[in-house]
């Protein structure tokens, strides 16, 4: 069967966007994966660890998937721009894969485009303890105590979140509205590559050392 004009038409103003985006110069630690997102039917970016996106129009998503990892997802409220991060480490160090860093890059990147710290509110996701064996590493809790001191710090409100227990995530962030939605994985769901991530992001640490939306 043909497909309609419509359809045919829609296709193709997809394929114009993600062609866009995709032609643009990219910034150090710039996520650069555009797709289209069959079940939301919309053009997406994908962040993959150490990276991070800021936009300003809703046509675009803004999605990742985390394990002990955290996506904090920020948002000005008076401009209605935000962006996302995907951070492994709760230390500081020099690349996105620190959370030190991929916080001040990513508030650093919302205000080159107009926002305002002092409008800025946050959602928070990921920390997972999805290591078996690994627990006095305690990556995922201590992502999360760091990305939320943090915010505290820099009086940055969270305004929800889904973070620790046992499951990955998927997450996608609108982030010209602000609305954030979260599927738990089940935690035998998580793929190779991702598995492989959070393995490597547990090794590297010393031992010592709003409403969200279900889809």
């Amino acid at each position: 069967m043909a497909a309609s004009p419509l359809a045919m038409s829609g296709s193709l103003q997809s394929s114009a966007r993600l062609d866009e985006l995709r032609s643009q110069r990219r910034k150090p630690g710039e996520a650069s994966f555009f797709f289209y997102d069959a079940h939301f039917r919309r053009e997406a970016v994908k962040v993959l660890p150490g990276e991070y996106f800021v936009h300003d129009q809703d046509n675009i998503l803004i999605m990742t998937t985390l394990g002990s990892c955290i996506a904090a997802c920020l948002w000005d409220r008076d401009r209605r721009v935000g962006g996302m991060n995907h951070f492994m480490l709760p230390d500081a160090g020099d690349g996105g894969r620190y959370g030190l860093y991929a916080m001040e890059l990513l508030i650093n990147e919302l205000m080159k485009r107009g926002a305002s710290r002092s409008a800025l509110e946050a959602k928070v996701f990921g920390g997972g303890a999805v290591l078996g064996g690994m627990t006095t590493l305690n990556v995922g809790e201590r992502n999360t105590r760091f990305v939320l001191d943090y915010l505290k710090t820099e009086r940055i409100p969270v305004v929800s979140s889904d973070v620790l227990d046992v499951y990955p995530r998927k997450v996608c962030f609108e982030p010209a509205s602000g609305r954030a939605k979260v599927k738990r994985l089940a935690p035998t769901a998580m793929g190779e590559q991702l598995l492989a991530q959070e393995r490597a992001a547990a090794k590297a640490v010393p031992s010592d050392a709003g409403s969200i939306e279900l889809f």
